[in-house]
């Protein structure tokens, strides 16, 4: 099983979606563009927002257990994927990236 290397690509903040729908929240996401995180295999990395966890992890899984071409090879790296979390006033896209270090 490998390291799986997940880099915070873009973030977005929808404001008007915010102010129509959302109630106040205290925390929001502090996810901030080109943030590296490393998923030892299955492994949620320390400080990885638990929900955008909920996203990925499959596709780490996947990665880490040396899966290529995830959804018939729409990446052009066939050992990564690009997938966002599911916060629809704030989504932040990922780029997951299969390493060759082996995890722990």
């Amino acid at each position: 099983m490998k390291k799986v290397k997940i880099t915070v690509m873009k973030t977005a903040c929808y404001t008007d979606l915010i102010g129509r729908y959302e109630n106040p929240i205290l925390h929001a996401c502090d996810m901030r563009e080109g943030q590296v995180f490393i998923a030892d295999g299955w492994k949620r990395p320390p400080d990885f927002c638990e929900s955008a966890w909920e996203s990925v992890s499959a596709f780490v899984m996947a990665l880490a257990h040396g899966g290529e071409n995830l959804y018939g090879g729409w990446m052009k790296d066939p050992r990564s994927a690009m997938i966002s979390c599911n916060d629809g006033f704030r989504p932040v896209s990922f780029l997951l990236e299969a390493t060759d270090e082996e995890a722990d």
